[in-house]
């Protein structure tokens, strides 16, 4: 097994693999959370060699501010960033403008983009939003479609720039974004693996064993009383109740919720599948390790980070501090599953342009292309990931085998959707899983309704 030699710097990608935290329970909101690029917004994009066709404007001095809930200006660390530095300072003089980055804080964020949205004069010209959060304003008619702001020459319709389409909302194009790599796997524990003689995961999936029954066989082979003394010491598995139940469904084939047609899914058979797989887990198998007093708080995300369990779902931004040996593969798809989706994208964020935004053409020509830079790597990202993980056979599975998989989930843009109590009933209270989606069906589609008003 290669190890990567040494550890590189942040790629300039690194602003799209981070999603601010925003408390309470949410995974999605956390600070560091990877948006990574799905099948619309493909990966294969090339060196940033061509220039855009339309003639530059001379913008009279204007301030285009650009915000998001960290810094985005490049901090001029790596070659990337400063090429860029360079290429926007080049491009505000082409266009007689200035880049101003705007950094809100996250709680303060989405409440200043509503207040402004709302006067016709948005805070900012161009906007990092979380998808959940763009979804509500593209409702009420508050962003932009792609097609309102370029033409058919525009690079990000050529794929010719490290700015690439971002995936649709609901059949349409709204959104812009660096094209990213390194969506949620199934992470899992070498050290403990080899520890407890298990077979390497990479090794099963190359096999084409890697489904729900291998993986709870593996699962209580791993959940061991390895001193005897009458106590579990280590787990097959870990981690938050709802975000297993968005990724097993995805894997399945289900979706929580189709934004799409405005539908829930908690009764849909794929779903209702996932959900006996993951209380098979906690109440007939027992392989999960739980932490804290409640079986599906929020804490569970975490647990994994004891070292005492065998696998775990985790974004990329969550493996920085390990302390142990760490490999990736993809979720085991379901029986209804197929490989082309392994994982719930919940927390997707990208650039948009709000309505109001004058001259947003010009706006979005002259940010297009301070991205006009050479690539680094053989793909976008590459650099970040290998900072991440010690394997090169990590890296690639991440962007060979998980990357472009993922499922953009919506559940959390609609009001009290109930997937706590759908979870907390099965899992908790061990209820019937059938009975429990017909339960919580009113409550969903009068979530899904509320938004659509």
């Amino acid at each position: 097994m290669k190890r990567v030699k040494g550890f590189s710097v942040l790629l300039l990608c690194l602003v799209f693999l981070l999603t601010a935290c925003s408390g309470g329970n949410n995974a999605a909101n956390s600070p560091k959370n990877n948006p990574t690029a799905e099948p619309a917004a493909t990966e294969a994009v090339a060196e940033a060699t061509a220039e855009p066709t339309a003639a530059p404007v001379d913008m009279g001095g204007r301030v285009i501010k650009v915000a998001a809930w960290w810094d985005l200006k490049p901090a001029g660390n790596s070659a990337s960033e400063k090429e860029r530095l360079a290429k926007i300072a080049e491009v505000e003089k082409k266009y007689n403008c200035k880049f101003e980055f705007v950094n809100v804080p996250f709680e303060e964020y989405m409440p200043k983009f509503t207040a402004t949205a709302l006067t016709g004069e948005p805070f900012a010209d161009i906007v990092i939003m979380e998808y959940n959060s763009a979804w509500p304003a593209i409702l009420k008619g508050q962003l932009m479609k792609v097609s309102e702001f370029t033409t058919a020459e525009s690079n990000i319709n050529n794929e010719a720039t490290l700015l690439v389409k971002a995936p649709q909302i609901a059949n349409e194009y709204y959104a812009f974004a660096e094209p990213g790599t390194g969506g949620a796997g199934l992470h899992y524990n070498r050290d403990l693996f080899k520890k407890l003689g298990l077979p390497d995961l990479q090794e099963v999936y190359a096999s084409g064993q890697w489904n729900w029954d291998k993986f709870i066989e593996i699962a209580k082979q791993a959940t061991k009383d390895t001193d005897n003394d009458g106590k579990i010491d280590t787990y097959g598995f870990s981690g938050w109740a709802i975000d297993i139940l968005r990724n097993f469904s995805a894997a399945n084939g289900g979706k929580i919720v189709d934004e799409a047609t405005g539908t829930q899914g908690l009764t849909d058979p794929k779903v209702i599948e996932t959900a006996e797989f993951i209380n098979r887990l906690y109440n007939v198998e027992n392989v999960m390790k739980v932490k804290g007093t409640d079986k599906i708080g929020y804490d569970e995300f975490n647990t994994f980070k004891d070292g005492d369990v065998a696998m775990f779902p985790a974004p990329v931004w969550n493996l920085g501090d390990l302390t142990f040996d760490f490999g990736v593969v993809p979720f085991p798809n379901g029986p209804s599953g197929s490989p082309e989706v392994t994982y719930a994208d919940n927390g997707k964020n990208a650039f948009f342009i709000p309505k109001g935004v004058k001259d947003p053409s010009a706006v979005y020509q002259a940010f297009e292309e301070t991205y006009d830079i050479t690539q680094t790597g053989d793909f976008p990202s590459q650099e970040w990931l290998e900072s991440i993980y010690a394997h090169e056979e990590d890296v690639a599975m991440l962007h060979d085998h998980i990357n472009n998989t993922g499922q953009i989930l919506l559940e959390t843009a609609y009001p009290d959707f109930p997937t706590y109590g759908f979870m907390k009933d099965i899992i908790v209270d061990n209820q019937s899983v059938t009975a429990t989606a017909e339960k919580y069906k009113p409550e969903a589609e009068a979530s899904i309704a509320k938004l659509g008003k």
